[in-house]
């Protein structure tokens, strides 16, 4: 039996940015849910702990004041620490339970979880590393697992129809009432049984819900406006607005309180971002507080069929081993009306991007990205704009959100320096 889990943020995290700078590993959308929501689903019962890097910790702690951050319960026996990069499921749950305390579980001499207990645990109590290495576990007994595990955010885009399918049979009973909100009359249903539609949600004329190919599943307080067609596997989060005759596309997960329009494939909008004019987007994974303006079109496929290649974290290129490969883009960031954007680009933290021809294909953090020149987006600008655009949802902007801001203006700006910004 364990008491407790512990998910924690590894040295992995650096290749998931810009997507993690204001959020831990664990809290990036992977089908319905996010990859901490899949752990604790089959871990009811134990207290969490939830471990992250320093500068995050109050920002997470405001968000889950029930739950310990960066604390280790005093009173708890066995605590099973996992990888908030690892996308559990319940073969993977049960396997972690079925080995001895003080065990250490890799993939790929990659750290899964660890079951610890006695005086490993003690260690743990006293001091919990800034982020984990398979050298915090060197005294365990090792043991190697199947499991999945996100190294990069096009691993996330690649396997969200998987987990909309994984979530969508862990969250709905399929005996259950299935479609709670309110259905207007002409809206077509192709598979209906592959359909969950939540209290409060409004599906109006002329929409079309596809599920041949995967279920649907749409939040409570969602509409769904005129002659959209949404097709399987998706879903749509809550309180989210999806507009005149918008194409969404399979494999796509939009979060909550998005306004969506255009034509969207394989993509994950994390919550509170808008694309609500036409415009192309595929195989992207878009932050929170993100706004693309009209006509903003991502290229998510070579004309010569070859596999993308992706600068993460300012490094070299990486080969993604895919041939499809769209926009990342963190969080509160923005592209202006007529925007391209080309295969596999990236942009950091709260930039900015205007102007005609392609972008570069990585763009730093607070980067301010005209057609003739790129300069910095002044910092306290940017936290104003902010502050109303969080306002604009009922969202406050305190004290520790700034303070979020500046430490990540702070740990970009080498790259900013690099390019003489």
């Amino acid at each position: 039996m364990i008491d407790s889990i512990c998910i924690f943020e590894d040295k992995g995290y650096a290749n998931l940015l810009p997507l993690v700078y204001s959020r831990p590993i664990y809290d990036l959308l992977s089908g319905i849910l996010t990859l901490r929501e899949k752990i604790t689903y089959h871990f009811p019962t134990q207290i969490v702990t939830l471990h992250s890097r320093k500068y995050l910790e109050k920002l997470i702690q405001k968000e889950n004041p029930k739950v310990l951050v960066n604390k280790m319960n005093q009173k708890v026996n066995t605590c099973l620490f996992i990888n908030g990069r690892v996308i559990l499921d319940s073969n993977l749950a049960k396997t972690l339970l079925q080995f001895e305390d003080n065990t250490l579980f890799l993939f790929n001499n990659q750290v899964i979880a660890a079951k610890v207990s006695g005086h490993n645990l003690e260690k743990f109590r006293v001091n919990l590393p800034e982020t984990f290495s398979i050298s915090d576990f060197q005294n365990l007994n090792k043991t190697n697992i199947e499991a999945v595990i996100i190294n990069y955010p096009w691993d996330l885009v690649n396997r969200n129809g998987i987990e909309i399918f994984n979530d969508f049979n862990l969250l709905v009973d399929k005996n259950a009432k299935m479609v709670l909100g309110n259905i207007y009359e002409s809206v077509s249903f192709l598979n209906k049984s592959y359909i969950f539609i939540g209290e409060g949600t409004k599906v109006k004329p002329g929409v079309v819900l596809d599920a041949e190919n995967g279920p649907i599943f749409i939040d409570k307080n969602v509409t769904i406006m005129p002659n959209s067609v949404i097709e399987g596997p998706c879903f749509i989060g809550e309180n989210s607005i999806i507009k005149i005759s918008a194409k969404i596309y399979e494999n796509t997960s939009i979060g909550k309180a998005c306004k969506i329009g255009g034509e969207v494939e394989q993509s994950i909008i994390h919550s509170y971002s808008n694309k609500q004019h036409e415009g192309f987007l595929g195989h992207a994974y878009l932050g929170q507080w993100v706004n693309l303006g009209a006509d903003t079109n991502n290229s998510d496929l070579k004309n010569n069929y070859s596999n993308v290649k992706v600068i993460i974290n300012d490094s070299e290129p990486i080969d993604t081993g895919s041939i499809f490969v769209g926009l990342i883009i963190g969080d509160h960031s923005k592209t202006a009306i007529n925007t391209m954007i080309n295969t596999g680009t990236v942009v950091g933290f709260s930039s900015n991007i205007f102007g005609g021809g392609f972008p570069d294909k990585y763009i730093t953090s607070f980067a301010w990205r005209g057609s003739e020149s790129t300069s910095t987006y002044n910092l306290y600008k940017s936290i104003e704009v902010a502050k109303k655009v969080m306002e604009r949802r009922n969202k406050a902007f305190t004290k520790i959100e700034e303070d979020v801001f500046n430490e990540i203006f702070k740990l970009t700006e080498a790259e900013r320096a690099k390019r003489n910004l």
